[in-house]
């Protein structure tokens, strides 16, 4: 693993990539030179598939009967955005903000993600210039109840890094909740102007850091938020800050969840726990723990132990450590133990980033000179961008359609002539 890459995002899929990581985004950072605001990067999300404009709102959630577990004395508060279909297109100038821009600046920052797990170079992009095709607290659509998905994104990655998917989702007639894991997330901005950001960099230089329970803890907190989560989607009639029509649209009878590398760890783990999630699916994410040294020893978490008993997917890559579901030992184990509907689809060419806003964006900011080409391989590999984004989004509405709505379109029966490069195993 070189400099940048998916550091962050790899501890949970390999953690002596970390390691060997630890100190090289202060290097890069100390020899890249941000550009000033009228020379940023700027890029564009795809356009959502669905029938239905979309808009989004903004919450901030306080668990007050749970302290913080990254920081201590504290009551733990989240951030997370519902993201459904309303009557409207938006203007161009009415379209919600990818990043707000405090947070957009530190994403793109010597300290955020864009470096540490994507090696975008620091103060080239202008994150926060980029726009979603949401209209910003727009009413909900009237029609009824929707099915509800939950999105958790990676290691150290904020809620923003799949909106692409998400989009996509609402624009077909989901509401799609996503979920900020706050002190784990490269940063989180509050609606009081705080910035939490990330504990976690400041954590990998201990010289005698026990990674294994860091990630085990992560794993915890991030099941433990979505459990939270769900409780406060119940209490959404009770709120007075929703736009109109939004409490009464959401069906938690149909709830499903994805989630990508330790998101799709946590989408996999919170439906084991927890019986409200009828139907997950997995964006490349192992579910192992390795040693406390972070290269010996394998250590399986209870939803490989025991299986799942409910409809799940796995999507991996075509990277040296993804592959197939008999690759993985957290993976096959769930696949022997499991007595649910279960599949697994590999996106060939495909790279860890491949299932994120990466795909998209990276691309164009490599034309810009935001990254080098090296780089850009590393993070999505060598599939056109279009191309996987049509294989992530169909497969994963494909996946949600057949569970949660009962609409099957045969995608998921088997291999299929329209995704020749995705390899299908059941």
């Amino acid at each position: 693993m070189g400099s940048g890459g998916r550091a962050l995002a790899a501890v949970l899929l390999a953690a002596t990539a970390v390691l060997s990581a630890v100190g090289a985004p202060a290097a890069v950072a100390a020899g890249a030179e941000g550009k000033d605001a009228g020379q940023q990067a700027r890029a564009w999300l795809p356009e959502p598939t669905g029938p239905y404009p979309i808009g989004t709102t903004a919450l901030r959630l306080t668990d007050a009967g749970r302290e913080d577990p990254w920081q201590p004395g504290r009551r733990r508060e989240l951030m997370i955005s519902l993201w459904y279909p309303t009557s409207r297109p938006a203007d161009p100038a009415d379209r919600a903000p990818y990043m707000e821009s405090a947070a957009g600046e530190h994403f793109g920052g010597s300290d955020g993600v864009g470096l540490i797990n994507y090696g975008t170079t620091p103060g080239s992009t202008d994150w926060s210039g980029i726009r979603t095709h949401a209209r910003k607290d727009a009413p909900a659509l009237p029609g009824g109840r929707r099915p509800v998905v939950l999105y958790s994104p990676g290691l150290g990655d904020p809620r923003t890094w799949g909106t692409a998917l998400v989009e996509d989702l609402a624009s077909r007639g989901y509401v799609v909740v996503t979920v900020d894991h706050t002190y784990e997330a490269s940063e989180v901005a509050f609606p009081d102007g705080e910035l939490a950001t990330s504990v976690l960099p400041g954590m990998l230089g201990q010289p005698d850091l026990d990674i294994g329970a860091v990630l085990r803890k992560a794993l915890a907190t991030r099941v433990a938020d979505t459990r939270f989560v769900l409780d406060e989607l119940a209490c959404l009639p009770g709120r007075k800050d929703l736009p109109g029509g939004l409490a009464g649209a959401l069906d938690l009878d149909r709830i499903g969840m994805v989630g990508h590398s330790a998101g799709g760890f946590t989408a996999l783990q919170a439906m084991h726990d927890d019986p409200r999630i009828a139907a997950g699916i997995n964006l490349d994410g192992q579910l192992h723990f390795p040693g406390p040294d972070g290269r010996t020893g394998v250590f399986l978490p209870t939803v490989a132990e025991d299986g799942l008993d409910r409809p799940f997917l796995l999507m991996g890559t075509g990277s040296d450590d993804s592959g197939p579901y008999g690759r993985q030992p957290g993976w096959n184990a769930l696949w022997q133990h499991s007595t649910g509907w279960h599949a697994d689809v590999t996106l060939t060419g495909s790279r860890h980033g491949s299932y994120t806003d990466a795909q998209s964006l990276l691309p164009q900011l490599a034309r810009q000179g935001a990254l080098g080409a090296e780089q850009l391989r590393n993070d999505v590999g060598d599939i056109r961008p279009g191309r996987a984004e049509l294989a992530t989004r169909s497969y994963v509405a494909s996946f949600f359609d057949r569970w949660l709505r009962g609409h099957d379109d045969h995608l998921l029966d088997g291999p299929s002539p329209r995704f020749p490069e995705v390899a299908y195993e059941r």
